[in-house]
């Protein structure tokens, strides 16, 4: 009994042996390989170091953006949940909520830093390094982040940078990248991501049981994003946003020979340093409740009736057509009738008799709704939409999306509203109001049209970049007679945009108001008066600028949009002579 024992007890042994044998010779040599690895991924650390984006300067060479380093504090672990988060919450000042939150997510792996905390201060990381020996993988690492030296100006162009968001994770380009990882979210940022991105480096390093550095083992450097170069002069962007002051607004500015933008302001705007390491949640709350509604790009997702800036499309059909001549003329008593109703100039006791000239210098509207009468909308409809009216002129700003305006003819009220066109409907339509809508950007791109003779370029960011959308066959008579008159409206004693005259360069322009829906129903206040208008050119001889600037509730196009484009005007002229040199914006 007691030897049958023993034989069975040596069995088992033997048994035991026999399976830790073939468990060792499968441990070595058929998952050899995979411990190994498994065991230099315990021993070695892969760190990615992000690379520089690219500069974003202006025309005249000025950085508009600047890297700058910040600090963020990550953790790796085979064991997320062994951490005491009690201490770990206090270390980083973060509540055990917050920490606990980026400790337990699903895709956590041992091999992989989960970031905690970004934008440490120098307080934070002593901290931080004071208590790492209790926190085992705990590390700080440094980013790459953005500084944006003009603060608000130009920011609607420029844009800013941002966390990937779960939306952009689908994108097959953007799957390598770490949630954390900031890219251009917004205008010129967003626009050349790719080009101003760069390469990313990585660095191996050996670490103790503490996630100390030990020795570097393979050193992989970052590649820095290309740098790019737009159109934009950050001198006359900084102009425009210190002769606005408080009003809300746009003004687009655009070289006549290329498309070029010059400028391109949207008022209020916002500070994209907000979004530099990644904005917190109630700010952007705040921004997107703001009722002033700073990330509305107003130069072209506003749109709003042209007034009588448009007139300049309605003298150019009739001059075309020949419906009149420089001499013909028709008396202004302050209105015109059509049946019960009464359409009524500016002017209030008319103009009297007024040729073409003194009808754009003074901007009489009788003169110009006998002129649409005479027209027919059709017709109106016709040089409008071959000016860029009515469409989306094709700029590139992501991710805004640009707004078409409205220029109506017979058949767009038949079909969008089931009604005839009638002859009060053009009278309206020939001075800029009814149903007549466009862009601060479009009333830029049609003046820089006509101020070089009909060529339509479609407006761009890139210096030296030059695409041409389209052609306008104009007389030459046709454009001599309305550079003359433009230029009467700020030069003339009766102009209407003398607040434009530059002692520097002769502009020529036209004024306009936008009616305020509010106002016609006898409400005041601020917010109910009308929308000012002006568009412009200069010099008036050989156009080097053209422009439009739009005032909310500015009242007078005179009085409120041309000083701003004078300011801008004078302003390109000063940086293009270098006179004028601008530096960071305090």
């Amino acid at each position: 009994m007691i030897l049958k024992r023993i034989q069975l007890g040596s069995y088992i042994i033997i048994g035991i042996l026999l399976i830790l044998c073939f468990r060792l010779w499968q441990l070595q040599m058929l998952d050899g390989d995979k411990y190994k690895r498994l065991s230099e991924d315990n021993r070695l650390k892969i760190l990615k170091t992000p690379a520089p984006r690219g500069i974003i300067y202006d025309r005249n060479g000025t950085p508009l953006v600047k890297n700058i380093p910040f600090f963020s504090v990550s953790i790796t672990t085979d064991n997320f949940r062994a951490i005491d988060t009690d201490s770990l919450s206090a270390v980083l000042g973060l509540t055990k909520k917050e920490v606990e939150e980026k400790l337990t997510k699903k895709d956590n792996s041992p091999f992989v830093p989960v970031k905690l905390k970004q934008g440490l201060s120098f307080g934070e990381i002593a901290r931080i390094e004071a208590r790492r020996s209790d926190f085992p993988g705990l590390f700080v690492e440094t980013e790459v982040g953005r500084e944006y030296l003009f603060g608000k100006v130009g920011a609607h162009i420029i844009g800013y940078l941002g966390k990937i968001t779960t939306s952009q994770l689908n994108n097959p380009d953007l799957r390598h990248f770490p949630l954390d990882a900031l890219i251009g979210q917004w205008g010129v940022e967003a626009l050349f991501d790719n080009q101003l991105r760069g390469i990313p480096g990585e660095r191996i390093i050996e670490v103790d049981a503490l996630g100390r550095e030990l020795r570097m083992i393979q050193e992989k450097p970052s590649v820095k994003g290309s740098d790019v170069k737009l159109s934009i002069d950050i001198n006359i962007q900084k102009a425009v946003e210190d002769a606005f002051g408080n009003k809300a607004g746009a003004l687009v500015a655009i070289k006549p020979d290329s498309g070029e933008i010059l400028a391109l302001e949207s008022l209020p705007s916002f500070d994209p340093n907000t979004f530099s390491m990644g904005i917190a949640y109630n700010d952007w709350k705040s921004l997107m409740e703001d009722k002033k509604k700073p990330m509305l790009n107003r130069a072209v997702q506003s749109q709003y009736p042209p007034g009588s800036t448009f007139k300049i499309i309605t003298a150019i059909a009739a001059l075309e057509e020949g419906i009149i001549s420089p001499d013909t003329k028709i008396n202004c008593t302050g209105g015109i009738g059509y049946g019960r109703w009464t359409f009524g100039c500016w002017k209030k006791g008319g103009h009297g008799p007024v040729d073409f000239h003194r009808a754009i210098v003074e901007s009489c509207d009788v003169y110009f709704y006998e002129v649409g009468r005479r027209l027919g909308i059709d017709k109106i409809y016709k040089y409008a939409t071959a000016f860029g009216l009515g469409r989306e002129t094709g700029v590139e700003l992501m991710p805004v999306k640009e707004r078409r305006g409205l220029i109506p003819n017979t058949g767009w009220k038949r079909e969008k509203k089931h009604l005839p066109w009638y002859l009060g409907d053009t009278y309206i339509s020939a001075i800029g109001q009814g149903y007549v809508t466009a862009t601060p950007i479009q009333m830029a791109a049609m003046m820089a049209s006509f101020a070089n003779g009909g060529n339509l370029y479609k407006p761009s960011l890139i210096k030296g970049r030059q695409e041409l959308s389209g052609t306008v066959k104009l007389k030459p008579e046709t454009i001599e007679m309305i550079k003359k008159a433009l230029s009467g409206v700020v030069n003339e004693p009766n102009g209407t945009a003398q607040g434009a005259r530059s002692s520097l360069v002769v502009i020529g322009g036209k004024t306009g108001t936008a009616q305020v829906v509010g106002k016609k129903k006898g409400l005041t206040g601020e917010r109910f008066m009308d929308h000012a208008w002006f568009v412009a050119f200069a010099p008036v001889d050989n156009p080097e600028i053209a422009l439009s600037v739009f005032v909310e509730h500015g009242g007078s196009g005179g009085a409120t949009a041309a000083p701003i484009a004078k300011r801008a005007i004078e302003a390109y002229m000063k940086s293009k002579n270098g006179q004028e040199a601008i530096g960071k914006r305090q």
